[in-house]
């Protein structure tokens, strides 16, 4: 059973959404601040987290660091907050996905499942254990990444992304095909996600984000991974 943490200070949307959560057989565990939050995270481990900016006692932003400190679990943003700029900080403090208030149901479960998706390991993977480029290596059984010596860090879905080009060297990967496998089909059309992270994942790996050598975009089609040089 997927453990679901629920992060929300409005007492009658905590409860709508743990009670649905269990009717669809997901173990939920509700907190109304960012405290407690932390608390039965670090005592439940939970799969997956649900987590409102607009806590009581710390801002959201600030529980995706810790959270980020030692766990990969993937976080769900569910905010009011509109503006790019906030967006923007929560995904780049850690979180996988940013949801606007008022939301359905429908759509939050599916963006749910999208995530518990994506902690799975693709198909195919097993036979290629350590990608190495001239500028950084790939551990696929580790989920490690390294350039110039130093580990990089990449949130859930920056390696998700990763690990599907790096498995398919020299394939096109098409943009729905991504979305579909990181985000789920609901965001086929959202291709500015893609633009986002793959600039993110540039600019961790490549020597010149800019004119990207390993993560090349082939426009209006998709991306592709051309390892280069080295073996």
């Amino acid at each position: 059973m997927t453990r679901v943490l629920v992060v929300e200070d409005d007492p009658r949307l905590v409860r709508a959404l743990v009670l649905n959560l269990r009717a669809r057989h997901y173990d939920a565990d509700p907190a109304t601040d960012g405290r407690t939050a932390l608390r039965l995270a670090q005592a439940r481990r939970p799969d997956v987290v649900l987590l409102d900016l607009g806590l009581p006692d710390m801002d959201g932003v600030d529980v995706i660091r810790t959270l980020r400190g030692w766990t990969r679990a993937p976080i769900l943003v569910l905010s009011a907050r509109r503006g790019a700029g906030e967006k923007v900080a929560a995904l780049d403090a850690g979180a996988d996905d940013f949801i606007t208030k008022p939301f359905s149901m429908d759509e939050l479960l599916a963006r749910l499942r999208a995530a518990v998706r994506r902690t799975g390991t693709p198909a195919g993977t097993a036979a290629t254990t350590l990608v190495t480029t001239d500028d950084f290596t790939v551990d696929l059984s580790a989920r490690r990444v390294r350039r110039a010596g130093r580990d990089v860090r990449l949130t859930p879905t920056e390696w998700h992304l990763l690990e599907i080009l790096v498995t398919n060297p020299g394939r096109l990967i098409s943009q729905k095909y991504l979305l579909g496998e990181v985000w789920g089909e609901a965001r086929g059309g959202k291709t500015n996600y893609l633009r986002v992270y793959m600039a993110q994942l540039r600019r961790k790996l490549e020597t010149d984000p800019s004119h990207p050598r390993y993560l090349v975009t082939e426009a209006g089609m998709g991306y592709r991974f051309e390892p280069g040089t080295a073996a």
